[in-house]
């Protein structure tokens, strides 16, 4: 074969490979939407008929409230909670210390604190209900899940059964102190314009940052700059730390927003301000006090894989209409 037949030849293979790639990448396309539509897991809130009832100090059922109906208190505390019979209590005796001081010093003010059991394999229910027995249950009511459904989804079902106006999702290590409600309520407070009464104030720990980098190590600082890349990337911008636990809603973001909420793991903070800001409710970032704590059910390299993975999902499931948000479900 001459130079000049040989270029020939090669020049028209790399037409057909052009042409076999144009032609394929629809299919790819297709491909892809398709799996992620099939993969996409629809939002089970349906509740097993005894995650409907409480318990009272007496032992009696009492069915939960709905966030569907108006508010009859100020402030509903939902405490997602996994095996912590040992750090429960040092988190709620500080939440109950603040919540009874401010309503003696404000009668006015009314509260409920609802621990949500997320399907524990320990006593965390017996722990919490403690509190019930000593505070009642009109201040303090256990959910217990008969299976357990991750983080996200314990916050999505405490949430759903609040009475609050206002309503602050704490976690059950402690590790931020309670007292520091008081800067996330000034953070909501800040914001002027509340489109139908929504808001919605976020704990930050981005100032300690610089801080924790020099605690860590090499690797763990690559994994937590990663996962900022890819919030910032795919889902978020504009709130430096999305994963805080401790978030303070208007009962009207909350019904927004976990209303819509599909994922049920670490990953559903990223998703619940994604949702919130395609609804263009106003979010403000506040710097509270963190401490960390040990017993974390977080394991740093594949808990984060999985929010990686969980971020690029909730994007493309979004992009693609695999998952909608509730208001474009009801117009359809």
């Amino acid at each position: 074969m001459s130079t000049v037949e040989a270029d020939l030849h090669l020049g028209l293979g790399e037409q057909r490979g052009t042409r076999l790639i144009f032609h394929s990448t629809p299919q790819c396309i297709i491909l892809v939407v398709v799996v992620l539509h099939v993969s996409a897991n629809t939002v089970d809130q349906t509740r097993h008929e005894k995650e409907k009832h409480f318990l009272t100090a007496d032992g009696k059922e009492e069915s939960f409230s709905s966030l569907m109906d108006p508010p009859s208190l100020e402030l509903s505390v939902v405490v997602p909670s996994y095996n912590e019979e040992l750090r429960l209590p040092v988190m709620m005796d500080e939440a109950m210390e603040y919540l009874e001081k401010r309503q003696k010093e404000n009668p006015s003010f009314t509260y409920e604190v609802i621990v949500v059991d997320d399907g524990s394999k320990d006593k965390t229910t017996e722990v919490a209900m403690k509190y019930t027995k000593k505070y009642g249950a009109q201040k303090v009511r256990v959910l217990t899940l008969v299976k357990n459904r991750g983080k996200g989804g314990a916050v999505r079902m405490g949430t759903l059964s609040c009475r609050g106006r206002f309503i602050l999702m704490a976690d059950a290590d402690g590790a931020t102190k309670f007292a520091d409600i008081e800067k996330v309520e000034e953070g909501l407070e800040s914001i002027d314009e509340k489109p139908d009464n929504m808001a919605i104030s976020c704990g930050s720990r981005a100032h300690l940052e610089k801080e924790s980098v020099a605690q860590r190590s090499l690797f763990r600082t690559f994994l937590m700059y990663g996962f900022h890349f890819l919030v910032w990337f795919f889902c978020v911008r504009g709130i430096k730390d999305t994963q805080c636990g401790f978030k303070l809603f208007t009962r009207e973001a909350a019904l927004k927003t976990f209303s819509s909420l599909h994922v049920e793991r670490w990953a559903f903070d990223v998703e619940l301000l994604f949702i919130a800001q395609c609804f263009e409710i106003p979010v403000v970032e506040v710097a509270v006090n963190w401490t960390e704590i040990e017993g974390s059910k977080l394991v740093p390299f594949w808990s984060w894989l999985q929010m990686g993975r969980d971020l690029v999902l909730i994007r493309l499931r979004y992009l693609t209409g695999a998952w909608r948000l509730e208001s474009e479900r009801k117009t359809q």
